[in-house]
This record gives C-alpha cells, sequence and structure tokens, in this order.
C-alpha cells in the first residue's frame, strides 16, 4: 500500500435542492369573481348559471337564465359596491304522489366602475332574470 493520498479536483459548488417544495402562485380574486363566486360550486345542489353581461350607452344589463323558478319571489338579487349577486331556489315540488326536487342557483359577478347599484331594476319573465343599472361615466 502507497501512503500518499491523492486529492480529487476541487468542483464548482452547486446549489442544494430547496427543502419545501415551490407551490404555485394563487389566483387573483379578481379572477375568481369574474369566473363566478366560487363558494357557490361547494354547495350542494347549487347549479351554475348562464349569464350575459354588456355595457352600452351608460348603462349595464345582466341576462341571466334562471329556468324553473314560479316567480320572483324565488330570486334574490343582492347589489354591493363592487358586486351583483343572483341567488334561486325553488323548493321540492310534490304531485300526485311523485316526489321532486328542489333547484337552486347561483351566480356572483363584479360591477362595472360607477355602477348606481341603488337605481337597479329587476325583471324576471319566462325563465330569464333581467337586471338593469346605470352607470356613471368615469
Amino acid at each position: 500500500m502507497s501512503s500518499t493520498i491523492e486529492r480529487l479536483p476541487s468542483r464548482p459548488a452547486t446549489p442544494a435542492p430547496p427543502v419545501v417544495p415551490t407551490l404555485p402562485t394563487p389566483p387573483d380574486l379578481s379572477d375568481w369573481a369574474e369566473a363566478g363566486f366560487p363558494v357557490m360550486d361547494t354547495v350542494p345542489e347549487t347549479h351554475g348559471v348562464h349569464v350575459e353581461e354588456r355595457l352600452t350607452d351608460g348603462t349595464y344589463v345582466l341576462r341571466a337564465e334562471l329556468p324553473g323558478m314560479d316567480s320572483a319571489e324565488d330570486i334574490e338579487v343582492t347589489v354591493t359596491e363592487r358586486f351583483l349577486t343572483v341567488r334561486a331556489e325553488r323548493g321540492a315540488r310534490t304531485a300526485a304522489g311523485k316526489s321532486g326536487t328542489a333547484i337552486r342557483y347561483g351566480h356572483c359577478t363584479p360591477l362595472p366602475a360607477g355602477a348606481k347599484g341603488g337605481e337597479a331594476t329587476a325583471e324576471y319573465h319566462r325563465g330569464v332574470l333581467t337586471v338593469v343599472m346605470p352607470v356613471a361615466a368615469t
């Protein structure tokens, strides 16, 4: 055996892998609001709502399809400072010994800047809810 020790050439230092994995960046809350209120999706038997929105000539119009509702009394429209929320619920119907099912809808959408929620009007006709509100020029 030889008493000589060979030294290995030095290698450049490489960073150690992170101990905690890098997590994806959470989505922006405004993206969630535009896609519909996320909590509505977790409520059992709550159906999404097909919504059409438009902003023309200082007026914001939202049309939401809510089939199966008996009357406007089954629908709740809430306007806050920045959001419009629609909830609709029809209880289970029974006819001639047959059981029916309850229907629940829910949707939340951000309002355009300058929307005057206090002046909003809503009308429900043939399964379609129409909400109209003026929007101040910005």
